[in-house]
């Protein structure tokens, strides 16, 4: 039994095969947000700092792991490249990331299903690689970070970025206190095979890393029903049936062991910006 949703591949199609349960998680944590920079524009921003050459419009931008196409629509709308490809394993993220960049003039776009690990990229094709939130999927990030280098082009360009262990950790402590999952504190983080610990080196092991970022981002919930719209997207906990998924169901339970009040908690957002090797002189 593997104990890690996101490296289960039985899960994956709970997880990723409508796209509902990202776009509740997604809002919840955007009307949480008090404090971090947007992460699409930061990478934006990163790629324009040290893409060498920065001036001009980029060739090739792959969004790997590109989900909804949130940050594919800020890439194409602000590097304005010839050609943006998206690429995710879910079907259902993929239609809806084409929808949400089906046009963008100058620039060519396409979305693909597909596995990071096998990328459908030519070697040496790539001037910008962007791997947001996604190398946690894998049991073996290494094996993706070395296709995303083996992709880029000389003097191109990843940036990859993740979250830190221990991120949102104040909610495992919510439901654990709520006893609705007592062991909330203890499972193994989502983000356990690439966090903000060891991306770095991950990233060391196939390409030349060149600047890395940690940035705390804070969160605020209204209460307890604005968390549980966060929490019941959660597949981490062990919750009895019918509260995940059911953000009303588990609201009520909570408010029967909490006071309905505010609740905080953070993440710390980790950039690694990498070039392929001998890429910089």
């Amino acid at each position: 039994m593997i104990n890690n949703p996101f490296l289960d591949p039985d899960r994956q199609g709970e997880l990723y095969g409508n796209t509902a349960r990202l776009a509740s998680r997604s809002s919840a944590l955007m009307r949480a947000k008090t404090a971090g920079r947007p992460v699409p524009e930061t990478i934006v921003q990163l790629a324009q700092a040290h893409r060498a050459g920065s001036d001009r419009r980029p060739g090739l931008v792959a969004d790997i792991g590109c989900g909804r196409g949130t940050s594919s629509r800020v890439l194409a709308q602000q590097l304005k490249p010839q050609r943006l490809v998206g690429i995710d394993a879910s079907p259902a993220l993929v239609t809806a990331a084409r929808s949400r960049v089906s046009h963008h003039p100058g620039t060519q776009v396409a979305f693909f299903q597909g596995d990071f690990h096998h990328l459908p990229l030519s070697d040496d094709s790539c001037e910008l690689a962007v791997a947001a939130f996604c190398l946690y999927h894998s049991p073996d990030p290494g094996r993706a970070i070395a296709e995303i280098a083996r992709s880029l082009a000389p003097g191109g360009l990843a940036v990859l970025v993740t979250k830190a262990l221990d991120s949102y950790s104040d909610m495992d402590a919510l439901i654990a206190a709520a006893g609705l999952d007592p062991r909330a504190e203890r499972h193994e983080s989502l983000y356990a095979t690439a966090h903000g610990g060891n991306l770095a080196d991950l990233a060391q092991s196939a390409m030349d890393v060149v600047a890395v970022e940690h940035e705390e981002h804070c969160f605020e919930f209204s209460g307890l029903d604005h968390a549980a719209e966060y929490l019941a997207t959660n597949p981490k906990y062990d919750l009895a049936p019918g509260l995940y998924g059911n953000p009303g169901a588990l609201a009520a339970a909570l408010h029967e062991w909490h006071p309905d009040k505010p609740i905080t908690t953070t993440s710390v957002i980790t950039y690694v910006v990498a070039c392929s090797v001998g890429g910089r002189t």
